[in-house]
């Protein structure tokens, strides 16, 4: 499990996304770089990373769930997704 103090970093810089993606679009579509590169770093959309939201692990994140693999393993195997089952054949 991460430590709190990372998935909180992480939800700051998606609000500092957000809050700047407006401007960005504006001074990325006037081709005025200069001011891009005055914006904060964090605000950059390419600095997010997909976490998951119960453990916050960075690695083997499903975006169709928004969970990461060993997550959603053990969920569908506790049958707390519905529509999942193990597959056997």
């Amino acid at each position: 499990m991460a430590k709190e103090g990372v998935k909180a970093r992480e939800v700051k810089r998606a609000k500092l996304v957000a809050k700047y993606a407006e401007k960005r679009a504006a001074l990325k579509a006037a081709g005025d770089y200069i001011g891009l590169d005055k914006l904060p770093k964090a605000s950059s959309p390419v600095k997010l990373h997909n976490r998951c939201k119960l453990t916050g692990r960075p690695r083997g994140y499903m975006r169709q769930f928004g969970i990461s693999r060993v997550t959603f393993r053990e969920m569908a195997l506790d049958g707390k997704i519905p529509g999942v089952k193990k597959a056997s054949w």
